[in-house]
Parts: C-alpha cells; structure tokens; sequence
C-alpha cells in the first residue's frame, strides 16, 4: 500500500501541468457547489425576513358555501361581525366587504349621459373599517364613515382604475357617477389596496347605501388585519366570535405558519442551486475522466514496464484510481475554500448574515474526492486492460 501510494504521488507530480489543468475542473465544481448552495441559503434566509406583512397579518371570514340551493350559503354574517371581531386581542382592524348584483345596470359619469357611454364596472359595498382593514391609501378625497352607513347616504369611493375608465381625477368639485338612474357623490379617489385588489377595478358605497337600493342582506366577507404574528390565532378565533352556537359553517382564508413558508422558499432555492452545482461537479468529472485518460494514453511504455516486472491487473486499476481521488481530493479542497470566500464575500457587499452547512464546507472535499474515483473508474479499467507485450511493441 505504501508503495502503490508512493508511486500514485509520483506519477501525480510528474507532470504539473496537466496535475493542474485536471485538479481546476475539480475545484470549479465544488466550489460551484458550495458557492451555490451557501448562496441559496443566505438568499432564503434574506428572503424569508422580506415577506409582506400585509399578507402575513390578514385574515378573511366568509359564509362556507356547502351547496345550498341556487348557489345560497349555508348561513350569512351578521352585520355587527365587525365589532365582534374588534373585541379579540390582537386585531388591528377589520371590516366588511361585498360584492353586489346591480343586473345589467352600467355606471357613467354626468358628462357621459348625452352619448351614454356607460361602463360595466363592478359595484361593492363596504363598512367603514373596510379601508384600515385592507390598507386602502387615497388618491384624493375621504374615504366613507359610520356616518354614511348609518344615513344610507349615495356616496362612493372610486378604485383608481374605476377612476380612470370614468374619466375622474379629482373629487374637489363634488363629481357624481350613475348607477343606472341613480345617482351617487364620488368623495374619494383609491391609490393603492393591499389586502383585496379587487377594488381597485370597482365602486364602493356604504353598506347602508347598499342595503337600500340593492336589498343586501349580510355582508359577504370579513376583512381582518392582525398584529405581526397573530393571525392564526385570529383564524382559529373569529369563526368562534362571529357564529358561536356553529363556527362549523364558516370558512376563514388564514396566511401559513412563517416556519412552514420559509423551509419552502429555503428548500426551493437550495434545491435549485444544488442542482446548479451538481451540473458543476459532472463538469469537473468529466474533466478529470478525460484527462486521466489521456494520462493512459501517454504513459503506456510505463505502464507496460510495470507489467513486464510483475504489476497484476488490480496493481495498475487502483494506481490510477489513487492519483485520480489525489487530484478529486485536492480540487475539493480548493474548491471549498473558493466558494466559502465566494459566499462571504457576497454577503459582505449585499450586507447580508452569511449561512453554510458545516456538513458541506467540512464534506466537501471527500466529495471531489469521490468524484475523482468515479471519473477515474474507466480510464483505470482501460489502463490495467493493457498487455504487456502490446505496451513494450508500440513502444
């Protein structure tokens, strides 16, 4: 063993050159892997800290639709939902939000009455918490109160593409929209919503208001925003407050446990980019095949030499297979380092907290190891495949 690893070293430093050009596909591909994978974790890790609170904090109550007829839910929220829900530590705000059935009514600015160019937009309506609740920001105007729910008074508030459809950018000259025949104030223009896009598209009007000219009966869902970190609580609670006597016939849309939503983003990444880096590492073996390979091919004479003394078969198989796990050993090696100095350094300029598996910087170069006993598999069986006397006459 001692000579066979003598001789291995020596053949391994006999020619530098090609000793380096093998051991740098070898070391490209572990540190590619390192490289990659402490990447992806440091970026999971960054990532998972950057998740919007606003959908980590909001919970929606609605009706549970179990087939009732004619599409009816099973039961209907009380309009005091609101309050109910207000009473549970840890809710920010809440709200009510529906969605109304206006037929084939279309709604225009005064300006388009003469040429009756009416758009289908939607039609929803509100209760005042609404706007907290779903973190509404105004373009211009106010939002609607208690005080326009309570008078049933016709007014709307307009999502920013609403707006735009309509022609309207400004509330200060008291702008009016009809629904159908009706009339309605605009007193307020949105900029942006977080929690339900969808009002960004519509017009919204008190749920008095609605309730009076569309005969709505229960709101059609809870808008609730909760302290960071409380909102399964929340999920678990709010069908409770809302339906005591059968919380059963309420669903509630709850954002997932942050743990469960950050080992699916780090296990995502890191699977991406340790397939990365094994297309790196077949690279590097690749590399090494080939030229110890070539190696063969160069040293037949030697080996034939060998042979002639008595060398078996298995002595010139496992030669070349230790000069092979030398040189895979070696590039891991550097490898590792490369791409643990890759990594650090990386998270130094994005000023990020750097994360490595101590298992893959420590494992890594019995890696490259293993790849070059792999890749120096067929160019061993090639070697010790040579005849004597065939090595000796092409000589």
């Amino acid at each position: 063993m001692r000579d066979l690893l003598d001789e291995a070293l020596a053949g391994v430093a006999a020619r530098p050159t090609r000793l380096i050009l093998t051991t740098l596909g070898t070391v490209l591909g572990v540190a590619a892997l390192v490289g990659t994978v402490g990447l992806g974790q440091t970026a999971a890790g960054q990532i998972t800290q950057r998740f919007d609170l606003a959908a980590a904090t909001r919970v929606v109550v609605s009706p549970d639709d179990k087939g009732g007829q004619q599409g009816e839910a099973a039961t209907q929220l009380p309009w005091d939902a609101p309050e109910r829900i207000q009473r549970l530590n840890g809710v920010d705000a809440v709200g009510t939000v529906s969605n109304l059935e206006i037929g084939d009514d279309l709604v225009q600015n005064v300006t388009g009455l003469d040429s009756g160019a009416g758009k289908a937009l939607p039609v929803m309506a509100g209760s005042a918490g609404l706007w907290d609740a779903v973190r509404a920001v105004l373009r211009t105007g106010r939002f609607f109160d208690d005080g326009h729910d309570q008078r049933a008074d016709k007014v709307v508030v307009l999502g920013k593409h609403a707006a735009e459809r309509l022609g309207i950018n400004r509330v200060d000259a008291q702008p009016a929209v009809f629904i159908g025949d009706e009339p309605y104030t605009v007193i307020g223009i949105l900029e942006s919503v977080t929690g339900r896009a969808e009002l960004n598209d519509a017009v919204i009007m008190p749920n008095g208001t609605a309730r009076e000219a569309y005969n709505l009966e229960s709101p059609d869902a809870v808008e609730i925003r909760t302290a960071v970190g409380a909102a399964q609580l929340i999920a678990e609670q709010a069908p409770i407050a809302i339906q005591p006597n059968d919380p059963s016939t309420l669903t509630v849309d709850a954002p997932p446990k942050q743990g469960a939503v950050r080992k699916g983003v780090e296990s995502d990444l890191n699977a991406l980019f340790l397939l990365l880096g094994a297309v790196a590492l077949l690279v590097g073996g690749l590399g090494i095949a080939n030229v110890t390979l070539l190696s063969v091919l160069e040293r037949i004479s030697e080996i034939g030499l060998r042979r002639a003394l008595g060398a078996a078969r298995r002595h010139i198989a496992v030669q070349f297979l230790v000069e092979s796990v030398i040189v895979g050993f070696l590039g891991g090696l550097l490898g590792t380092a490369v791409g643990v100095i890759l990594t650090v350094s990386v998270s130094w300029i994005r000023d990020w907290t750097p994360i490595l598996d101590n298992r893959l910087a420590f494992g890594s170069p019995l890696l490259g190891a293993f790849i070059g006993l792999v890749a120096g598999t067929y160019p061993a069986w090639k070697a010790s495949a040579i005849q004597p006397i065939t090595a000796l006459r092409g000589t």
